[in-house]
């Protein structure tokens, strides 16, 4: 189950990179928590289901860059959690910057997403590539 958890995991990367966020938001189930750690305009806090990780994590994205990408590099099958590291980067429409590694994981249950957490490796380059 595992390795098809990975499998859904870059999957959504994939998608996230085509611009298909309803297949991301797909992937996660009814209950999800997905928290983010803020700074600058990012999204800060904990989002419950699908529609508030559309509407409060996703939307701000596309509301405050041009250009936005999540690069992983390394999936991590831990059993029922993937962790995934890699890079953020993009252009805030303001013209900031943004590049910083992340990692996230990913807590599964039945194939679906039950909680994500987005841990950044430099908060003040998140901060400033979203504005603050």
């Amino acid at each position: 189950m595992a390795e098809q958890d990975v499998d859904t995991i870059r999957g959504a990367y994939e998608a996230f990179a085509r611009g298909d966020v309803p297949a991301v938001l797909g992937i996660l189930d009814a209950g999800v928590e997905w928290k983010e750690p803020g700074g600058g305009n990012s999204p800060s806090g904990t989002f419950n289901g699908p529609d508030a990780v559309g509407s409060e994590v996703f939307a701000p994205i596309q509301a405050n860059f041009d250009e936005y990408s999540a690069e992983p590099s390394d999936f991590s099958d831990e059993g029922d959690r993937v962790v995934v590291r890699g890079r953020f980067r993009g252009k805030n429409k303001n013209g900031a910057e943004l590049d910083t590694g992340f990692e996230h994981t990913f807590e599964m249950g039945d194939g679906k997403v039950v909680r994500f957490e987005n841990k950044l490796d430099d908060a003040e380059a998140w901060a400033a590539g979203w504005g603050g």
